[in-house]
């Protein structure tokens, strides 16, 4: 068994520090007792087992968002067993100040949600006719793409006719062009002939 008087600095008060050792101290089987000191430091004073002591400490030195251990001093001693457990000590009044500080901290909280709540519904009728406005511009939108669809469709059905259209008249081209050839070649072997 070890015994050390460990003093932590930094944002360790109003802030659940304590609570937090408490409940370190029964993760590593650690007797003794944690209270706040009037220099705004935290005062440990614990006993247990040299490797669970050692784990201990390490574990004490918390940075979050409300707590932020800057320093531990450690000053081991012999152990006198006197811990069954561990324990906060609550200053006079500590208790007291602290409910009416939390009284005050939840109606300001109770003030802010009703307030928050208000605004939240004006906010929402905002956003309900900001919905409307984008759901007939999205109408309006599939109509103009619905137009677009068919204007497509026509034009690939026109294109498509003309195609035949094409084929048609380039197949009479062909002909005619083709029996003019003919045509010509007959001449031509008549001239030989009448030539030759």
């Amino acid at each position: 068994m070890k015994k050390v008087i460990l003093y932590i600095s930094g944002s360790v008060q109003r802030a659940g520090y304590r609570t937090k050792v408490i409940s370190l101290a029964k993760i590593y089987s650690i007797n003794g007792i944690v209270s706040n000191l009037p220099d705004g430091r935290v005062k440990i004073v614990a006993e247990g087992k040299k490797i669970d002591l050692e784990q201990f400490i390490v574990a004490l030195d918390i940075r979050n968002a409300l707590i932020n251990v800057t320093n531990i001093e450690k000053d081991y001693s012999t152990p006198f067993g006197e811990y069954e457990g561990f324990y906060k000590l609550v200053s006079d009044g500590e208790t007291d100040e602290r409910l009416d500080t939390a009284a005050d901290l939840l109606k300001d909280l109770i003030v802010v949600v009703k307030d928050g709540f208000n605004d939240l519904g004006k906010k929402q009728d905002v956003m309900i006719e900001r919905q409307d406005v984008m759901i007939e511009k999205q109408d309006t939108t599939i109509e103009i793409l619905k137009s677009v669809k068919e204007d497509t469709s026509n034009i690939n059905n026109e294109i498509s006719s003309s195609k035949e259209d094409m084929k048609d008249i380039f197949y009479e081209k062909y002909d005619y062009l083709a029996r003019e050839i003919i045509d010509i070649k007959a001449t031509i072997f008549e001239i030989k002939a009448k030539v030759m």
